[in-house]
């Protein structure tokens, strides 16, 4: 069933806020109509800047430039360089995200990079992909995205939660656990997520006395937490953003911590510091909890790669997702010979499977203009895109926090749709 299109009343009041914007200060200056072939393919981004996913905004940003330089090195798209990318924050509000993608359009461009979470992308994935615009996303992991109604423009480089729920299950029951409560937020990601791990977790054989979403924006978490405390869990999973910091002191003040039950997280979870979020000068308490999410750190040459081009940073997650989708997005404008999205939306599925294999953009640029079909490996895995626009193949990882609340990732595993 196709998914509703259900953001345009936020969209209207997003637009309308930004001439109001524009309107006072001046400061948004229109570009050349987005999407208009030209011969220069323009990317923007809405990525998160600030907000409770502004730890997930610098690896993506940082290795979508380093993609752009990445081709640029390699003779550009079309012949021409990929210029600047239009920035913009999502900052996690679906207004402001909205706003934001509309300043990028404003600017020309042929693609937008993002947003990080889900939905925020649901805020504004109707006015980018209704002009005609191509979206990708690293991080959009809602299972909402597979079947939407996006007119063949909506890519995304990140699994769907359909391909990390089974693998997030299997390690909670292969742990011996077998009564396990889910909490997850209410919106897409959240709800996508829960229902795919639940599932998994019936069909294992677990119990599963608790499977129910809670409101991010609450101002506590107190019902939550002894929502799970009344079911007797022997584990509990928490589908969260920045909130779950609150969940998971809830829970370890209530006698449900991960040194008392087995305590698991997703992707919206893995953090390098969240051990010292949850229990400031005490990082161990976190020690033991668990969980999964798509593979941030599998590609050991990128990962040098991108540190040696941006040596400050730190978390890597979704930043080989980011690469691949503006690589994949200049390789299929150089199979279509044009920076025209209406066109090269056509070739993103083709480039990425049933071809010679090539790893990188250059590589695959020369395998192009030789006149041979290509099957683009990126730096985040095989991509293999469904007809949706998606990876039907996923590495998982399995990350953990030591017996010191510094997290590891000492598994990953190979999922597939099977297609």
């Amino acid at each position: 069933m196709k998914a509703s299109k259900r953001r345009s009343a936020v969209f209207v009041s997003a637009a309308a806020l930004l001439l109001t914007a524009v309107g006072a200060t001046g400061s948004a200056q229109a570009g050349p109509p987005a999407g208009e072939e030209d011969g220069e393919l323009k990317l923007g981004y809405v990525l998160p800047e600030t907000g409770q996913l502004a730890y997930l905004g610098p690896p993506q940003i940082e290795s979508l430039n380093y993609a752009i330089k990445t081709i640029n090195d390699a003779g550009g798209v079309l012949g021409k360089p990929i210029p600047a990318p239009v920035s913009s924050d999502e900052s996690g509000q679906e207004a402001v995200a909205a706003q934001s993608a509309e300043r990028v359009l404003a600017s020309g461009v042929d693609a937008i990079i993002g947003a990080a979470a889900s939905g925020m992308s649901l805020a504004f994935i109707d006015r980018v992909t209704g002009a005609g615009i191509v979206q990708c996303s690293a991080s959009n992991t809602a299972p909402t995205f597979t079947d939407y109604d996006d007119g063949g423009f909506y890519f995304r480089t990140a699994p769907s939660d359909k391909l990390q729920g089974p693998v997030l299950a299997d390690l909670v029951s292969g742990d011996g656990h077998d009564r396990v409560a889910v909490v997850g937020r209410a919106d897409d990601y959240g709800r996508g997520l829960l229902e795919s791990t639940k599932e998994s977790l019936e069909k294992d054989g677990v119990t599963v006395p608790v499977a129910d979403t809670y409101d991010p924006e609450a101002s506590n978490f107190d019902q939550v937490v002894q929502q799970v405390k009344d079911s007797r869990p022997d584990a509990v999973v928490v589908i969260a953003f920045e909130e779950g910091v609150q969940i998971l002191q809830g829970l370890i003040e209530a006698g449900l911590g991960p040194d008392q039950i087995g305590v698991y997280g997703a992707d919206g979870l893995r953090s390098e510091e969240l051990a010292s979020l949850v229990a400031p000068g005490n990082p161990e308490r976190l020690a033991g909890m668990k969980g999964t999410a798509p593979s941030a750190a599998a590609n050991a040459q990128y990962v040098k790669d991108l540190k040696k081009f941006a040596p400050d940073l730190k978390e890597l997650q979704f930043a080989p997702q980011a690469f691949d989708c503006v690589t994949t997005i200049g390789l299929a404008a150089e199979q279509a010979g044009s920076d025209d999205p209406e066109k090269f939306s056509k070739e993103m599925v083709g480039v990425t499977k049933d071809g010679e294999k090539c790893n990188t953009f250059a590589a695959c640029k020369k395998l192009i203009a030789a006149g041979r079909d290509i099957d683009y490996d990126g730096v985040s895995g095989p991509l293999e895109f469904s007809d949706a626009g998606e990876p039907n193949r996923a590495t998982i990882e399995v990350y953990a926090y030591d017996d010191k609340g510094v997290l590891n990732t000492p598994v990953r595993t190979e999922v597939s749709t099977g297609e």
